[in-house]
């Protein structure tokens, strides 16, 4: 059987250019620019976040303690390199901080919404602070000092608790909301770890409303 016989180009082309004749043609001319614009800017947004991605979990690799790091989400726990110009350290003075302020801009949630209880303490070696749950009152940390554990009690983890590993030249604001145990174990030889606790509510004449001893094993 013989070939069809083509049709020229331009009258293949016939209904194309009719349709860009109409007045119709320029607002879809538009539109397809507008689209092919749009799918460009989504391809280079998913390879800047795949690449952005990419370096930090290469970044994490390159860290002792790649697990833990993982793992601060859910332990409510954001980490900054105090030897470093980071978000907590200004100039060449050394760090400052508003845990109030870092918590929310860390978009921690949970946390104290205001000091209305305040301490400082200072745990040696082998020592630990906490280990309690505290029903009336939302509290923000600030950690530093010494390699340092942090426990935070969260039931969607299989375990029942996040716990992450604080290092000694890292500056540390973690948050441990209303009815959520906690607890600051130092596990460093030397080094005394040094905290900051900030509560929403007077616990001090309140102790009944405290669990004490939460976890058998620290």
């Amino acid at each position: 059987m013989a070939n069809p016989r083509r049709l020229p180009l331009n009258q293949r082309l016939s209904p194309l250019i009719n349709l860009l004749k109409k007045p119709l043609a320029i607002p879809l001319l538009l539109s397809f620019f507008l689209f092919l614009t749009w799918i460009s800017l989504r391809l280079q947004h998913s390879s800047h976040v795949s690449s952005s991605s990419s370096h930090q979990k290469s970044a994490l690799k390159s860290h002792p303690d790649l697990k833990i790091l993982d793992d601060d989400d859910i332990a409510n726990l954001v980490r900054f390199d105090s030897a470093s110009l980071s978000r907590v350290r200004k100039d060449d003075r050394g760090w400052l901080l508003d845990p109030i302020i870092l918590t929310r801009d860390s978009q921690l949630n949970g946390g104290a919404a205001s000091c209305v209880s305040i301490h400082v303490g200072e745990i040696r070696p082998g020592g630990l602070r906490g280990n309690h749950r505290h029903h009336t009152c939302n509290e923000t940390f600030v950690i530093w000092g010494a390699k340092t554990k942090f426990r935070l009690e969260n039931h969607k983890v299989e375990k029942g608790f996040a716990e992450v590993l604080i290092g000694e030249d890292e500056v540390a604001v973690a948050v441990s909301p209303s009815g959520t145990a906690h607890a600051l174990v130092n596990v460093d030889p030397v080094r005394s770890t040094f905290f900051i606790g900030c509560q929403d509510s007077d616990m001090q004449n309140n102790s009944s409303t405290s669990d004490y001893k939460v976890w058998k094993d620290l």
